[in-house]
């Protein structure tokens, strides 16, 4: 990955992904490393975040690296400046863009017309440092990802396209249980599938969340209503009521099964009130290793 973008978990080679793995894993277990040390990085938001900025920043700060966030009202990505002219600013002072964006085009943009590396911190097509952060989570707890059987029950969307290419590169089985119009865009589908044949894992899709969850040893749900689509609300959380993830649908998992949200998390609607401090719920581990996967991120492309 040194000096490359790292818009798709597609940018890594399958090998690439259990490396990051077991770097973030290592670098959570206290190595310092500072390979960030005199570099400044942008972050380029569309969207507002907690975990994503602040995990972000404290990262790269704890990697010896200074950053400055630029919001959509400080830039105005595409609207007062195409992406273009955005890229080849900040390519004079900065070290990396690191960005997230409602249309992965832009990141395609920014990274077309920059030297310096730009990092996907959230696109409509994908989330790949989260995915990062999820095989991490599914290492600490279920001590393997080889043959684990997880299954994304709701929409198909950028938070399941990259865990579906990250859970085929490692040998993970994938299973998404959603509307026939919500599955995972082919293009990310298309990449899974690929990865899927060469480690013998499984892919597939199914209907009914009850048949998704069956045996399953994680058991992940998302927003139904993600930024940018407030609009569709009413629309979507008919569409997906009975995807709702409660702790009757989880009796079908196994019983050692974890559960795992990228937050925030709608209490009510994907989930019940309870299932966030389910006793087999590992939402806050989660959340903690989106930092020590994107630092192992950062630490790939400009490290030694």
């Amino acid at each position: 990955m040194k000096g490359k973008d790292f818009l798709s978990v597609a940018d890594l080679t399958s090998a690439g992904v259990r490396e990051l793995v077991e770097r973030a894993y290592t670098m959570k277990r206290g190595k310092d490393e500072r390979p960030l040390k005199g570099k400044e990085f942008a972050l380029l938001f569309e969207k507002p975040s907690l975990r994503t900025r602040v995990s972000f920043e404290v990262g790269i700060r704890q990697l010896g690296g200074t950053c400055t966030y630029l919001s959509q009202q400080d830039v105005g990505l595409g609207v007062r400046e195409p992406e273009a002219d955005i890229a080849r600013v900040l390519d004079r002072w900065v070290d990396g863009i690191i960005a997230r964006v409602f249309s992965h085009r832009s990141l395609e943009l920014l990274a077309e017309y920059c030297e310096i590396p730009v990092v996907n911190a959230l696109s409509d097509l994908e989330h790949p440092c989260q995915a990062m952060g999820d095989l991490l989570t599914m290492q600490e707890h279920k001590g393997t990802l080889s043959d684990l059987d997880v299954a994304f029950v709701g929409d198909g969307n950028n938070v399941a396209a990259s865990l579906a290419i990250a859970c085929a590169s490692v040998g993970a089985n994938f299973t998404l249980a959603s509307p026939e119009d919500y599955r995972i865009p082919s293009i990310a589908l298309d990449e899974a599938q690929r990865r899927a044949a060469a480690s013998e894992s499984k892919l597939r899709w199914v209907s009914e969340p009850s048949e998704g969850v069956r045996d399953a040893d994680v058991v992940y749900t998302d927003t139904w209503v993600s930024m940018g689509q407030e609009d569709e609300k009413q629309e979507r959380v008919a569409i997906f009521g009975k995807y709702k993830v409660d702790e009757d649908l989880v009796q079908a998992a196994k019983p050692d099964f974890i559960f795992m949200h990228d937050m925030p998390a709608y209490r009510g609607q994907e989930l019940s009130e309870g299932m966030i401090d389910h006793a087999n719920s590992v939402v806050f581990d989660q959340a903690e290793n989106r930092m020590h996967a994107q630092k192992a991120v950062l630490a790939a492309i400009y490290g030694e």
